[in-house]
């Protein structure tokens, strides 16, 4: 088997893996949307009602 066809055999089988492991998304920010009327309190992690309007 040459250095080539053994080069090429490697880069083949490792691509699936490095193609799963660019997909993870851990630690990605996730957007809430809140009611209409409420607003995002990021220290509770909830929805309260919007008391500045």
């Amino acid at each position: 088997m040459t250095i080539k066809t053994l080069a090429a055999a490697v880069v083949l089988t490792l691509a699936p893996v490095l193609a799963f492991a660019e997909g993870c998304n851990y630690g990605q920010k996730v957007t809430m949307s809140c009611a209409e009327g409420m607003v995002y309190d990021s220290e509770t992690g909830t929805c309260v009602t919007n008391t500045t309007s």
